[in-house]
């Protein structure tokens, strides 16, 4: 079989695109959620905040978890909870239990994240080239199809419990199939005396502020994107999904021909083209309000943001004198708190002012992300 279509990167592109797709599944449908529980822009920020923290916990211990249990039993943990977990939101009787319930997704997915992503540096070190960017893809491919799925079960006025129970049992049943493909990488020997959490020193430090200027974009074109359209274009309720869509469908665009444009270009003269790309896309679609242009300047976005994630990712996987989930995991507490914390910060923002002007925030950060990419050097 060739190595493309070799179980083990079959089955971590499974879960790349489960964890994509529930997540853009039930964030697509925000609005609606709001609605249902009675609350505006400030009070959902504060759920997602609740999200935020759970993943933040999580993280930073994930890596220590995976050198004693390996990748693939916490993967699966990961996955499975957050999978189980997210039908339950339209069934939460307040807002106080909403929150609860946004916390625990964070921690499953913050889990999930830097053990499926051991799970590809494994790979990527067994193919011995750049393919980390391959896995990515699956996630935004996932985002997009959730994003067209919220869409389609808007129109139809489908109710929130049947839309997420539906895709529930769809992803459970492609958990189970990956299982049994998943790399095993239990350790023979548990270092029992091992801390249980480590800061990230210089250099995961340096790779983690770029991860989080880029992951903050990520976050809020997925936690936001819709709000935007449909508030702030004054898109109908059914095209308002489809900004996430584009945004999505860009992210896996670019991710598939990340891994060639990183060896022709380099990591730092592509993190560079590919700042200015999401800056210019986000510019758009602040000055340019119309849900057609916006949607265009969410798929700039996506281009730009696509390569960036999956660079530092693999960088930190592949570092010397750490275990891939160490170097992960390190990272991730820095990145992937933009990606938990930019979109609670853009709803107090919105808030206090409007989302337009809370979106200047992430063009901001992209015009960070470029200076730091510029100045980095391996």
């Amino acid at each position: 079989m060739h190595r493309a279509f070799s179980p083990a990167r079959l089955a971590v592109k499974l879960v790349f695109f489960i964890n994509g797709f529930v997540h853009a599944t039930y964030y697509a449908r925000l609005p609606r959620i709001q609605d249902q529980f009675f609350i505006d822009d400030f009070a959902i920020g504060l759920v997602i905040l609740a999200s935020s923290f759970g993943a933040l916990l999580a993280m930073p211990f994930t890596g220590w978890v995976i050198i004693r249990n390996g990748s693939r039993r916490i993967t699966l943990f990961g996955v499975l909870t957050y999978c189980l977990l997210f039908p339950f939101i339209p069934l939460m009787p307040h807002v106080g239990a909403l929150s609860i319930l946004f916390f625990l997704l964070g921690v499953s997915a913050g889990i999930m994240d830097v053990a499926m992503n051991s799970q590809a540096v494994m790979v990527e070190q067994r193919h011995g080239k750049p393919i980390m960017t391959s896995f990515h893809a699956l996630f935004s491919l996932g985002m997009m199809l959730g994003g067209l799925f919220g869409s389609l079960f808007a129109k139809l006025d489908t109710s929130l419990l049947l839309h997420f129970s539906a895709i529930a049992a769809v992803s459970v049943v492609g958990v189970l199939i990956a299982r049994y493909y998943l790399i095993h990488d239990k350790p023979e020997r548990k270092d029992k005396e091992a801390p249980a959490f480590r800061l990230p020193n210089a250099a995961m430090v340096s790779i983690g502020v770029i991860a989080f200027c880029c992951m903050l974009g990520e976050g809020a074109m997925a936690d936001w994107s819709t709000n935007y359209m449909e508030n702030i274009a004054g898109a109908e309720k059914a095209l308002a999904p489809i900004g996430l869509s584009a945004f999505a469908l860009a992210m896996t665009l670019g991710r598939f021909v990340g891994d060639s444009a990183r060896l022709r270009f380099g990591d730092r003269n592509l993190m560079v083209i590919c700042g200015l790309i999401s800056l210019s896309g986000i510019a758009l679609a602040i000055v340019w309000i119309h849900p057609y242009a916006v949607i265009t300047g969410f798929f700039i976005v996506g281009i730009g943001l696509s390569a960036i994630v999956p660079i530092a990712y693999s960088l930190a996987g592949n570092a010397p004198n750490l275990q891939p989930g160490e170097g992960i995991s390190q990272v991730t507490t820095v990145g992937y708190s933009g990606f938990m914390l930019g979109p609670t910060l853009i709803g107090l923002l919105s808030d206090a002012f409007n989302l337009r002007y809370a979106m200047a925030l992430v063009a901001l950060l992209f015009a960070v992300m470029i200076l730091l990419a510029y100045r980095y050097r391996s």
